[in-house]
């Protein structure tokens, strides 16, 4: 019962923290799915990623928040609706609900016929080669140190091979990764991929999480 009785209570101070949370209260406001669209929004701000009349490819979409950040600032009027000036393709092994102008593939992005689906989906669009890859993408972590590296290091791995394969030379890739056993292999993998590499912990990022988004900006040829 003791068992129980603290479950309970690490639930309900869970729950009360994130009702209290800032950001839940702005993506509320702001018609956001989820927090994770200010983590977005202040990479984006900082580092000027995304612009008008750019297809960005948005890995590990759902909920969608991240998909929603684009959709706006591809929008010549920041508007949730309406028209759009750009491209938006997502991925996610769990579904999503809809997002006005995004196209969505429902699969695992680890999976080489999902990866073709992809690809075909970005040439039925004209589009040549894209602009901003974003990966949210993050394994199901087990503690084990050695293994959730490993998870972690693959789907980082991925991210940058589809983006050496389909980015513009001067286009951009962030991904989300973790304090640990991966962190300075992946460091080093985007130095050798990236002409600009930063690592950024946003302010919506919460202080207990070992979160950090490593961007890569401009293809070394």
């Amino acid at each position: 019962m003791k068992v129980k009785t603290q479950s309970k209570k690490v639930n309900k101070a869970w729950l009360n923290q994130h009702v209290n949370d800032p950001y839940v209260i702005l993506a509320k406001r702001d018609g956001f799915r989820a927090r994770a669209a200010y983590k977005l929004k202040e990479i984006d701000e900082t580092l000027g990623l995304i612009h008008p009349g750019d297809c960005v490819v948005d890995l590990g979409s759902t909920p969608g928040a991240w998909s929603q950040y684009v959709r706006r600032r591809l929008s010549p009027s920041g508007a949730a609706v309406g028209a759009l000036n750009g491209q938006i393709v997502a991925l996610d092994m769990l579904p999503m609900d809809p997002v006005e102008g995004v196209h969505f593939i429902p699969g695992d992005f680890r999976e080489e016929a999902v990866l073709l689906e992809l690809e075909a989906a970005l040439k039925a669009r004209g589009v040549e080669a894209v602009d901003v890859v974003l990966s949210d993408m993050a394994p199901n972590l087990s503690g084990i140190g050695s293994a959730d590296a490993a998870r972690i290091t693959d789907l980082v791995e991925l991210a940058v091979d589809f983006s050496v394969k389909n980015l513009k030379p001067d286009g951009s890739l962030v991904v989300k990764l973790f304090h640990g056993g991966a962190y300075d292999p992946m460091v080093a993998l985007f130095r050798s991929t990236f002409k600009v590499v930063k690592a950024i912990k946003p302010k919506a990022s919460r202080d207990k999480s070992s979160e950090t988004f490593l961007v890569g900006m401009g293809l070394k040829t």
